[in-house]
């Protein structure tokens, strides 16, 4: 509910605080000293339309600030908002702020950050309504009726299911149609796997392969120079030549040497093991050298096939990876991929029959949402037309237009297929006739004033159980009835508050009488400047208020005041609603 409210430089209104709390807040006072320019000020912090001409003659800017304590629905509908835009402090009191400038950049604030104006909206119409002179109105948001509606049947659950069970359907049907819209696409595609995977496994590729090949593509490249250094390297070892003796034979002769000279000498023990493991080496180097000779092959035919292999490798790094092994990956992503391809039509079978039993599930769940309707919006006519009755609107008419719309792919309820969205099948609308005689017509188009003041005070009565809006504010809803009805309305008013903080602007004294508090605004001149002021009315101050309200202020009119007085408190202790 709206605890605080901070107007400055708004029109007339220099600067004003006003303290709130539960109950009925009632603003009397004279034609024209502020009274409907405190609930514009109210309508413009709820994210209504910004213009300069509200700044106060001689300033430069004008704001308004209110703050609200969030308490049950209000906080659960919310504090999702305020989480999604990290607005959300932990706390339960909320600060809207909005600011216009001369220049015409206005600013709105949600805990004193700047946010976008659709956001202060956001929160504002579930916090707020004005009943009145206002496009701020819930009841002429046409997709408001049916929420109200159910809140007062009692279906939000089985609604909530209804919605669960379209989110699911909307799930399948996007498969479905990414599964057909790919389906021409899915054939070429699967056709390129085909050929990539052929391409692939035919290639037979090897662990290693790749650098197995590089080797002997080394080799046969290079056999003859590679013969002929082996030869010289056997030559050197192990040859007799015509001018040189073979390194053997030298290390031969060094290690009898050596053996000779450890016998006489036993300190070349040491040497004469060194001698002997050269002369070994150097024949196993001489024989691994004629094996490896006799290895090199000249084929010509042999290095045109590992070419061949290499550039078949090569070709497939190419297209299909950096490696061999992320070519293989490649060749099973490709299979995993073609499989789900070949199994689309099955897939898609799959969905196809989801998609119906979900259809006929919405059809039965659809058409059950729609008989408690039904019954619920005729209870609900007969208790507005009831409350219509004694707001002296009798013979006014309530109805809720309730539609389905054929859709070849809608919902199935028996032959039919039926629109829906995630609200259900039923398109929903409040109509009134507010004279007798007049057709019904939907409730937007309803003339405004003081008779739709009164049409929305009915609806209110009967929908307060259903109605989660913490603050309800009407603005001149006495317009056009006389002090007995006034009572009525005042009484409703008074009634609405335990479920909702009211706020009334009004000129009846029966009305006003109702208000657990009483502010009285009044208009001032000071120094050549208009000013409004607010302050609250109890005891005498009230009765000599109410007493004028009646006409001049007289002992007579502060008697009959008195007499209202008394008359309120009566009821209101009688009210079974405070019982």
């Amino acid at each position: 509910m709206l605890q605080e409210l901070r107007i400055r430089n708004f029109a007339i209104i220099e600067e004003v605080a006003l303290d709130f709390g539960p109950g009925l807040f009632v603003l009397t006072g004279e034609t024209g000293a502020g009274k409907s320019i405190i609930v514009d000020a109210i309508e413009l912090l709820l994210g209504g339309r910004a213009d300069s001409n509200v700044i106060r003659s001689g300033e430069e800017t004008a704001s308004v600030e209110g703050d609200f304590v969030l308490e049950n629905d209000a906080l659960a509908e919310v504090r999702p908002i305020l989480e999604r835009e990290g607005l959300w402090d932990g706390e339960t009191l909320l600060t809207l702020g909005r600011e216009v400038r001369r220049e015409g950049r206005n600013i709105a604030r949600v805990n004193g950050r700047t946010v976008n104006l659709a956001i202060l909206r956001d929160v504002g119409q579930i916090l707020v309504d004005v009943h009145g002179q206002s496009e701020h109105l819930s009841l002429l948001r046409i997709r408001e009726h049916l929420r109200l509606l159910d809140r007062f049947a009692g279906v939000e659950e089985k609604r909530g299911k209804f919605s669960g069970m379209a989110e699911e359907l909307q799930r399948v049907r996007g498969e479905l149609e990414r599964i057909r819209a790919g389906e021409r696409e899915a054939a070429r595609h699967a056709d390129m796997l085909q050929y990539q995977i052929g391409e692939i496994d035919a290639a037979r590729i090897q662990p290693g392969e790749e650098t197995a090949l590089l080797e002997e593509r080394t080799r046969l490249a290079n056999a003859e120079q590679l013969a002929q250094l082996a030869d010289q390297a056997i030559a050197a070892l192990d040859s007799e030549g015509e001018e040189n003796r073979p390194a053997s034979d030298l290390l031969g002769e060094a290690a009898r040497s050596l053996a000779a000279l450890s016998k006489i000498d036993l300190s070349l023990n040491s040497a004469r093991e060194s001698g002997q493991a050269l002369l070994d080496q150097a024949a196993e180097l001489a024989r691994d050298l004629r094996a490896y000779r006799e290895s090199i092959e000249f084929n010509p035919r042999r290095l045109e096939q590992v070419e061949e292999r290499v550039e078949l490798l090569r070709n497939l790094k190419r297209k299909y990876g950096d490696t061999l092994e992320a070519v293989a990956r490649h060749a099973e992503q490709a299979r995993t991929e073609l499989e789900g391809i070949t199994h689309a039509d099955q897939r898609r079978a799959e969905l196809e029959a989801q998609e119906k039993i979900l259809l006929t599930n919405l059809g039965v769940l659809g058409a059950e949402l729609s008989r408690a309707r039904r019954s619920a919006a005729d209870e609900l006519a007969r208790g507005i037309e009831t409350e219509l009755t004694d707001l002296k609107m009798a013979g006014a008419k309530f109805s809720v237009d309730q539609t389905w719309r054929e859709d070849p792919e809608g919902a199935f309820v028996g032959e039919r297929r039926v629109a829906f969205d995630s609200t259900g099948l039923d398109g929903i609308e409040f109509l009134v006739a507010p004279n007798p005689g007049e057709g019904l017509k939907p409730l937007v188009k309803v003339a405004s004033g003081g008779e739709t003041s009164r049409l929305m005070l009915a609806m209110k009565s009967v929908l307060a159980r259903a109605d989660r809006t913490p603050t309800l504010i009407f603005d001149e809803i006495d317009q056009g009835i006389g002090g007995r009805v006034g009572m009525t309305v005042g009484r409703k008013l008074w009634r609405l508050t335990p479920r909702h903080q009211v706020l009334c602007v009004t000129h009846l004294p029966q009305l006003a009488a109702y208000g657990d508090q009483h502010l009285h605004v009044e208009k001032t001149v000071q120094g050549k400047r208009t000013l409004t002021r607010v302050h609250k009315l109890e005891g005498r101050e009230r009765v000599s208020e109410l007493a004028a309200m009646l006409g001049t202020l007289s002992e007579t009119t502060r008697e009959s005041a008195e007499e209202i007085l008394n008359l309120v408190e009566e009821d209101k202790r009688n009210s079974p609603s405070r019982k």
